[in-house]
């Protein structure tokens, strides 16, 4: 597949800066520091850590990291009130006409490129208000079998969501049963207001990042944070499927070991990581940043963003 290219919009619309790539690729370091170099907020596009509560497990920047620049759209929902495709983009939308209406430059970080693309391209998802009976069916049905549904009435959405995310799973079999029709037959799109200047990075070192990254999760409290959770909202909660948080739930319950649970995260990090590389590589065009330092790849950012300002 080709990745997607917009029409370009002209040379006097606003920009926004969108800074992808892999988990633990280094984008909170470096997005601090183009907010910082450029006078901007940093706008998250991690479909995690729109949720309270949900801060060891989703490396959501910590507070000595928003005290170096501002953060919006973290903390805004509670983990049992999911947000679908379509609130996310209001909401995003919201928060960037708010921000160039600031200064005519914005910032978008995160990796959860259906999210981005949502916003970045313009796409349209179908208006479909959540429905949480059918949420709490689904629920007790047990995500295998939601995704086994999924793959039967729309194998191509089926084969665009991970077999373990229960959030998105629920929201395409919504979308089909409340329309009829598949949710990857109903995604229009409508090109946005403003140019758009992807920075992409990609470290060569992303395995020991990973390695590094997951072993600090546990050092830092994620068990804790996963038994808080379960004990609130209950073990069943759909997010709790998320990557981690189900290796901590697995902990809790006896089923693996501090050690096995370890192991089994960040063998499930690598995975997601490669199906974020193939996502942004056949459906964004980013520069991919060289370097390996922050220093290097914010002197790359900031001459990219020169350039399409002149």
């Amino acid at each position: 597949m080709s990745p997607v290219v917009p029409p370009i919009p002209p040379a006097d619309q606003p920009l926004v800066l969108v800074l992808l790539g892999p988990t633990a690729s280094g984008k909170t370091d470096l997005a601090i520091a183009l907010a910082r170099a450029l006078d901007l907020a940093v706008l998250n596009v991690d479909s995690r850590q729109l949720y309270r509560q949900m801060d060891v497990g989703t490396a959501k920047p910590t507070a000595a990291q928003r005290a170096q620049a501002r953060h919006e759209l973290l903390d805004l929902r509670d983990p049992d009130q999911p947000i679908n495709l379509q609130e996310f983009r209001a909401l995003a939308e919201a928060q960037l006409s708010a921000e160039l209406a600031r200064k005519p430059v914005a910032l978008l970080a995160g990796g959860s490129g259906l999210y981005l693309q949502a916003i970045t391209q313009g796409m349209e998802p179908p208006a479909v208000p959540p429905q949480p009976q059918l949420r709490a069916q689904l629920t007790a049905l047990g995500q295998p079998l939601c995704h086994q549904l999924l793959r039967q009435g729309d194998p191509v959405a089926a084969g665009r969501i991970a077999a373990a995310d229960a959030v998105r799973t629920q929201r395409a079999l919504e979308v089909l049963y409340a329309t009829g029709r598949p949710l990857s037959s109903q995604q229009g799109a409508t090109p946005p207001p403003w140019r758009v200047l992807e920075l992409g990075l990609q470290p060569t070192d992303l395995k020991s990042r990973i390695a590094s990254r997951t072993r600090a999760l546990y050092d830092q409290g994620l068990v804790a944070e996963t038994e808080a959770l379960m004990q609130r909202y209950g073990a069943e909660l759909p997010l709790l499927g998320t990557i981690g948080y189900a290796e901590a739930r697995q902990r809790l319950a006896g089923e693996l070991s501090e050690a096995e649970a370890i192991a089994l995260t960040e063998q499930r990090t690598r995975q997601f990581a490669k199906r974020q590389r193939t996502w942004f590589r056949r459906r964004h065009q980013p520069t991919w940043l060289p370097g390996r330092t922050t220093a290097d790849q914010l002197a790359q950012a900031l001459q990219e963003v020169e350039r399409v300002l002149g």
